[in-house]
């Protein structure tokens, strides 16, 4: 993204954006710690974390993330960019998402193997 705005000024209030959407992540990770992965895993036995943004979102990382591709091409003043990447984020998060309830209604329901 720099690259492709290396010479245009940086949107303020995008930018400010962009810094609460990293505060956020670093909350998402500070609440999962050693949970915190990449892949889809369910550990048999252990419960949900419910605690810090997870009281108020199932998927918070998922609406950092989704806030970031919108708003960081934003800030550099790349529109297209957020819309494209807004779009395509879009489209593997409506796969991930339901992946990932999956694994844990299964977990919940004693199916996961």
């Amino acid at each position: 993204m720099w690259a492709l705005a290396y010479d245009r000024p940086v949107e303020p209030l995008f930018f400010v954006i962009v810094v609460i959407l990293q505060i956020g992540r670093f909350w998402v990770l500070a609440t999962l710690g050693h949970r915190w992965t990449i892949r889809i895993i369910v550990v048999p036995g252990e419960k949900l974390v419910a605690r810090g943004p997870y009281q108020w979102l199932r998927h918070p990382n998922y609406a950092v993330v989704t806030g970031e591709f919108a708003a960081v091409p934003l800030a550099l003043g790349l529109l297209l960019y957020a819309f494209a990447f807004t779009i395509l984020n879009a489209a593997v998060l409506a796969i991930r998402i339901p992946a990932e309830n999956a694994a844990l209604a299964a977990a919940a329901s004693g199916r996961a193997g």
